[in-house]
């Protein structure tokens, strides 16, 4: 009997490590763990293999979502392992940037793996789950930001890439929901990764300040619960929607960032 399978991106490091790491502990699981970083890639497939569930089995899969034939390629290969049950999409790149000072290519480039990233995986799982239909709970997941739904300051290009993900997840959502798979947003504010600190830059302790506290100089209101996220705050939600505990909740987009975009 074919085992489940799950994908998950972004897993060299980050809320994509984390959401590896505790969807390993499914039992007779088939994993399939991408990123761009082959060596880290590799170390994080190692580690999660070493601690994963009874008949789990953990296989690392390079790709660059950016490119089309790559994402149809790893999918493909995918589906040939087991079933597919869930789609959990963490990758990302990230850009700190005014509008006006952004050029065509970097804005190019947050879309390229951002949004037609997305839309490449998205398209390609959707059409495996549609393919090869089974009985119980699926879903996709879509790790996108905060900043879908509040604007910042230097992150207009980011935001956009973004807000471009969620609008094809929940869209997908939609059209695959008689299909039974349910398709949801995960949307985290400031997390404690690599991503985050090179945000913060040379005085990442003045950054965090910032984060947590707010800074008026790019209307930044803070973070009500006074502290920044670990990529296992992200990643058990994410763990909670790929379950059949959310077997009921679809179209969503849950915004974990501590409160600081007050729902806005």
């Amino acid at each position: 009997m074919p085992s489940d399978l799950i994908v998950v991106t972004g897993a060299a490091g980050g809320i994509g490590e984390a959401i590896a790491r505790l969807s390993a502990r499914r039992p007779h699981t088939t994993l399939i763990l991408t990123d761009r970083e082959e060596s880290a890639l590799e170390r994080v497939a190692e580690e999660v293999a070493a601690h994963s569930g009874e008949g789990t089995q953990v296989h690392a899969r390079p790709c660059d979502l950016a490119r089309e034939e790559e994402v149809e390629a790893l999918i493909e290969q995918a589906a040939t392992l087991g079933t597919p049950r869930y789609l959990l999409h963490a990758a990302g790149v990230f850009t700190d940037r005014p509008v006006a000072q952004t050029s065509t290519e970097e804005f190019t480039r947050m879309m390229g793996v951002n949004a037609y990233g997305t839309f490449f995986l998205l398209r390609a799982m959707a059409r495996a789950m549609m393919e090869r239909p089974t009985e119980g709970d699926r879903g996709i997941v879509v790790v996108a930001s905060n900043a879908v739904g509040v604007p910042r300051v230097g992150m207009g290009a980011y935001g956009a890439s973004k807000a471009a993900a969620s609008a094809l997840t929940r869209s997908l959502g939609l059209e695959l929901a008689e299909h039974g798979v349910r398709c949801n947003v995960v949307c985290p504010g400031s997390t404690d990764t690599a991503m985050q600190r090179d945000f913060w830059g040379a005085d990442p302790e003045a950054g965090k300040r910032r984060s947590l506290h707010g800074d008026l100089v790019t209307h930044r209101l803070g973070i009500p619960l006074g502290r920044i996220a670990t990529p296992e705050d992200v990643a058990h939600t994410v763990d909670f929607l790929a379950s059949e505990r959310a077997r009921h909740v679809t179209l969503q987009e849950f915004f974990v960032d501590g409160g600081a975009s007050l729902h806005a």
